[in-house]
């Protein structure tokens, strides 16, 4: 309709003042709530034609629209705005429209698609997934469903960092202190068991460490000269020459911890079109920057260090490869930008990497433009914000995070208190309860997380998330549940609906509020495209939901005599529960068809 509008509101100014506008001057937008009115045409861009005050000016071309475009039945001007309201006709039309159309995505298609690649999740192999981890899977997957309903062709990627100090250390305090210890021995998930060295190794690091402070010697200078820090970077020499002992270690502890992954990525739902790994992206790296560096576009330092210099970018010297010639996570970084784009020729990378990183990415873009890699303006990092719980930030070196798989089970214990002390499910077999507490915990977790805009930091309340009213991933499961259950009774009772009707049933204020609302569906979800943001869907599919419930409570759908006006009811109720499916689809969040 806003196109239709700026057309109209052209060819209106066309004829009452003989001028052509271009299309930028018409500004359209919905109408505030608090005016009468379904879009507003701004005004004051238009005074240049019509030579004459902002509420004449409006005056004339409400008259005009409304002579000349039947959808248009009203018109007021507050000030340099056209309020335009449209005829209940054109809804009902649109509406109708929409009620038989089996691609709810199709005004989301975009006409010149890309090839777009999400990375995603890019763990360690040193400890398990956690509460960061969670934000950074759900909105790399949710990003690449919304990017892929507007028509782009979507790459999932991960990156798994399985090289460096940090693996290193979890492999040695396994050598020192694990006694042969597996995760068959031990009942632990093999990324749980591999982090709990992780964290063996920081605590046996400060007590060597403290030692060394004693003697006076500087903090920081202490932390990198332990024994066991020495005997780490001792390893990774090895691992970088193929020691075969250090290789057969790594490989079987890596083996632990995918197992563990995979387990995590399936609870959550998500998963990947390739993923790339360290060990293997790193050497394309240090190819790239022994390149660059014959070619003087990097230097080498008096302790033969690799370094680029990005001063006339704005930036500072980055360090690329270290004195003993070991790789750092920007050379890894390199080497898999340049492989992914020999691979997919994407045109746009979206790197899902929290904002701390911020600076590393500016270094990355920086770094392979100045190699000559035109196609480096195609790569945009996507920046979010930390999540915490409301005790405060987490701490993986101390142990002090909340494992993916923890929360997740805290999260199906949750959903289960709540629907038990809320009476609801009570006629559910066991078997059935527990798949449904599952949809709601999980739908709760990741509502709460895809709800707030991703560029903000957040605390996550497990609490607050799970309530059945308000802001929540259960208030909308409970919503659909309940329109499914209309059309159980529907089908109990032979009530059916005649999407024919429509045109002749009288529309009143809320089916038209939720016409509108069902109208914007298409419009979030291109604009979550457009801006890399699920909390728009998010935020929507609640919008929907309340409305949708205020429409349920405030008029009979099945008992309505009227069969037009049943008709059109029942429609919206079918399209509600539709468009709720798909929107929350989007983030990666199961209905349940009962609660």
């Amino acid at each position: 309709m806003e196109k239709i509008l700026k057309r109209v509101v052209g060819e209106s100014v066309k004829a009452l003042y003989s001028s052509d506008v271009s299309d930028d001057l018409i500004q359209i937008q919905e109408t505030r709530r608090d005016f009468m009115g379904d879009f507003t045409v701004v005004v004051f861009p238009l005074l240049r034609f019509s030579k004459n005050t902002p509420e004449k000016t409006g005056e004339m071309i409400g008259n005009h629209i409304l002579l000349t475009f039947p959808a248009v039945s009203a018109f007021n001007v507050i000030k340099g705005f056209l309020n335009l309201e449209i005829s209940e006709k054109w809804w009902k039309n649109f509406f109708a429209g929409m009620a038989v159309s089996p691609d709810l995505f199709a005004g989301c298609r975009i006409q010149n698609p890309e090839t777009i690649l999400v990375e995603y999740s890019s763990p360690n192999t040193n400890k398990p997934l956690h509460l960061g981890h969670i934000r950074n899977n759900l909105l790399g997957f949710s990003l690449y469903r919304i990017l892929s309903v507007c028509g782009h062709r979507v790459i999932k990627t991960n990156i798994v960092n399985d090289r460096g100090i940090h693996i290193c250390k979890s492999m040695l305090a396994w050598q020192k202190f694990g006694n042969g210890e597996t995760p068959g021995s031990s009942g632990m998930k093999g990324d749980h068991l591999v982090g709990k060295y992780y964290v063996l190794f920081e605590m046996e690091n400060r007590k060597q460490m403290e030692e060394l402070l004693k003697q006076g010697i500087e903090e920081d200078e202490a932390r990198n000269s332990t024994p066991m820090m020495r005997e780490a970077r001792e390893m990774l020499l090895k691992w970088e020459s193929g020691d075969e002992t250090v290789m057969r270690l790594w490989e079987m502890m890596n083996s632990w911890v995918y197992a563990g992954f995979d387990e995590t990525y399936r609870l959550l739902g998500v998963d990947f079109d390739k993923i790339y790994y360290e060990s293997e992206t790193y050497k394309e790296g240090r190819r790239l920057v022994i390149e660059a560096l014959e070619k003087n576009i990097l230097y080498r330092h008096s302790d033969s260090s690799v370094w680029v210099d990005l001063s006339s970018e704005g930036l500072d010297q980055k360090l690329l490869l270290r004195s003993d010639s070991t790789a750092v996570y920007m050379t890894q970084d390199l080497g898999t930008a340049v492989l992914r784009q020999n691979e997919y020729g994407f045109s746009r990378c979206l790197y899902v990497v929290g904002n701390e990183q911020n600076y590393h990415f500016q270094v990355l873009k920086a770094v392979l433009k100045k190699m000559g890699y035109s196609w480096s303006d195609g790569l945009y990092h996507f920046s979010y914000g930390m999540v915490e719980l409301p005790e405060g930030k987490m701490k993986s070196r101390e142990g002090k995070v909340v494992d993916a798989d923890d929360l997740v089970a805290e999260m199906k214990d949750t959903a289960r208190e709540v629907s038990m002390e809320l009476g609801k499910l009570s006629e559910f077999t066991g078997d059935e309860k527990e798949t449904i507490f599952m949809k709601i915990g999980l739908g709760a977790l990741k509502y709460f997380i895809l709800k707030v805009d991703p560029r903000k930091n957040m605390t996550f309340n497990p609490s607050e998330s799970i309530d059945f009213n308000g802001n929540t991933g259960p208030f909308i499961q409970y919503t659909y549940a309940r329109i499914r259950s209309v059309f159980r009774k529907a089908s109990e009772t032979g009530t059916g609906y005649d999407i024919n009707l429509i045109a002749s049933a009288k529309a009143g204020e809320k089916e038209i509020a939720l016409i509108r609302l069902l109208r914007k569906f298409s419009l979030t979800v291109s604009e979550a495209a457009a801006l890399y943001s699920p909390a728009l869907v998010a935020n929507y599919c609640y919008d929907l939901a309340r409305e949708y419930n205020q429409f349920y409570h405030d008029f009979t759908i099945l008992g309505e005599p009227d069969p037009a006006v049943r008709s059109l009811r029942m429609a919206l109720s079918e399209v509600s529960g539709r468009v709720l499916l798909k929107g929350m689809w989007l983030l990666g969040i199961e209905m349940p068809e009962r609660m």
